[in-house]
């Protein structure tokens, strides 16, 4: 277990947040999330500083369970999707940005340039393959 960085943006108790929470519970936050073209995504981010999903507990995994509806729900009122990403980055290979456990779930539409790409689109492109892999 890491201990709660003073500068981690994702420790609720740091106040660096620059996303609104939605609900939280003693485990969890739920908050909004807004970047580029995202525009109808949330994220699930545990209360608890740990670094990736490798880290979670029992405890918040049973509550994860629970939240999923929730994150949907809070998609699905903003916009009704036709589709959805859920998933994690894990460490700076895998775009991880924040170093705190984060799980994303992006609502996404039939009229978007890339409909219908999912999150291995960019691992299938020949341009992303390894120097010397097979």
């Amino acid at each position: 277990m890491i201990d709660t960085n003073e500068l981690c943006p994702f420790c609720i108790q740091n106040n660096l947040l620059r996303v609104n929470v939605l609900y939280e519970d003693d485990l969890w936050y739920i908050t909004d999330m807004e970047e580029g073209s995202i525009n109808n995504a949330v994220m699930a981010i545990t209360k608890r500083h740990v670094a990736t999903p490798f880290e979670i507990n029992k405890e918040e995994w049973n509550e994860l369970h629970l939240l999923l509806g929730k994150m949907k729900k809070f998609v699905d009122d903003n916009d009704t999707p036709d589709g959805y990403n859920l998933g994690w980055n894990i460490h700076k290979t895998g775009g991880q940005n924040v170093q705190h456990t984060h799980l994303h779930l992006l609502g996404r539409y039939a009229d978007e340039p890339l409909a219908g790409k999912g999150m291995r689109y960019a691992f299938k492109q020949l341009d992303n393959k390894r120097p010397g892999a097979k």
